[in-house]
């Protein structure tokens, strides 16, 4: 009899949960024994602290209310696994854990660096002849993970950043003609500009969309981006302005460093944040206006109660698949999504070498940016309008939403 763990690593998302859910729900059913959880990623595991998902998952209320319950059922971790060539004791100590619990298989749910812990474990695991087998299901709101056509989690981010700015635009511009106002909404994304492109999406027949979009993948210019504001304004008193959380100048600074010094994270990633109110106080300084700052941060992330369908649908599936794989006794693997059409939206579920994909950040295509008018391509449009479709009925009590906790 098989035995299989889950874990759960990096920045939540909405629907993280139903990939969870999915791997659980097709590990029952290939005939694994014990479906185990790693509380708070690998590096709980290295603590042996680990529940059986069978306490939680069993009935069928808590597994539909697991895939609406947003953030990481299972707790996360941000833990750099070092090189097995610099610390076999860390891979030693894995490995007997395991084998402890007679554990066969390995699903991470993740992002980029879950992705290369998966890969090193895989790596491990053949260079010394062990016959546990590892695989990644994808998750980041950032979609910046390269080979699958988008990430789980993204496009419910997206409905959240969309619907956010329809009601924002619609806020700001409540005082019509009598009064001046500009709102810059910081969007999360890291140096991949999808999420912040997304913004793009709240453009429809009712409302005017936004003004500007500046994503990561092109230079920041501080004199242009007050220009444009100025000519905004001689044309329309409401402006609202999507800028992402990782902006850069060209001469490679942080725009939300411009007035604070970032702390980085154990993977050295910077913490970024500040960016709207970096430019809520340039606007200020060049241009007698009211200016309001908005950062929407984890609410990005966390907002559960507007999941998109189609993401949530996706994300069990792809749980569900990485079950399969690992039962197959396949390794060193990340589920991946292939786009077959948009009309009708239709994806193929397979996978892909972990290799090609650990360690390997994808970014907007730059032939789908208006560089000139600071805003998006119509081709981006399409391809992110299919995946915020559907709304999932949610589970209420007491006028709330209602949540499953470890």
């Amino acid at each position: 009899m098989k035995n299989i763990i889950i874990g759960q690593s990096g920045g939540p998302t909405s629907v993280i949960n139903a990939s969870l859910a999915g791997v659980y729900k097709e590990a029952k059913k290939q005939g694994y024994n014990k479906v185990y959880g790693m509380v708070n990623g690998i590096e709980g595991f290295l603590n042996e602290n680990i529940v059986d998902l069978d306490k939680y998952l069993k009935d069928k209320t808590n597994y539909e209310l697991l895939k609406r319950t947003p953030s990481s059922f299972l707790g996360s971790c941000r833990y750099k696994l070092p090189s097995y060539k610099d610390d076999k004791k860390t891979y030693e100590k894995i490995f007997s854990i395991l084998e402890k619990h007679k554990i066969d298989s390995m699903i991470y749910i993740g992002g980029n660096d879950s992705m290369d812990t998966v890969k090193m474990l895989s790596d491990y695991a053949k260079s010394n002849h062990k016959k546990q087998n590892f695989i990644g299901v994808p998750k980041t709101i950032d979609n910046d993970l390269p080979i699958i056509d988008h990430c789980p989690g993204f496009a419910s981010c997206a409905k959240y950043i969309a619907t956010s700015l329809k009601e924002i635009i619609r806020d700001n511009s409540v005082y019509g003609d009598t009064k001046k106002q500009v709102c810059i909404v910081e969007i999360m994304g890291r140096h991949a500009g999808w999420l912040t492109a997304s913004s793009s999406l709240a453009k429809d027949k009712t409302c005017e969309g936004v003004d500007l979009i500046y994503l990561p993948e092109v230079f920041f210019d501080k004199d242009d981006f007050v220009k444009k504001v100025k000519n905004l304004l001689k044309v329309k008193s409401s402006v609202v302005i999507a800028v992402s959380e990782g902006i850069k100048t060209k001469d490679g600074k942080f725009v939300c460093e411009i007035n604070s010094v970032k702390k980085t994270d154990a993977f050295g990633h910077k913490e970024l944040s500040g960016t709207s109110l970096a430019l809520a106080d340039l606007i200020k300084n060049n241009i007698d206006v009211k200016t309001r700052a908005i950062e929407l941060s984890t609410l990005q992330r966390s907002a559960a109660h507007i999941q998109s369908l189609i993401d949530l649908k996706e994300a069990e599936k792809a749980g569900m698949m990485g079950a399969k794989l690992a039962y197959q006794n396949k390794s060193g693997l990340m589920v991946i999504y292939k786009r077959i059409s948009n009309k009708p939206y239709k994806i193929k579920y397979s996978s892909y070498d972990i290799h090609d994909i650990a360690n390997i950040e994808k970014k907007v295509p730059l032939e789908w940016i208006d560089t000139k008018n600071n805003y998006v391509k119509q081709d981006l449009i399409d391809y992110m309008k299919p995946l915020i479709q559907g709304e999932v009925k949610q589970i209420y009590e007491d006028g709330l939403p209602k949540h499953i906790v470890l």
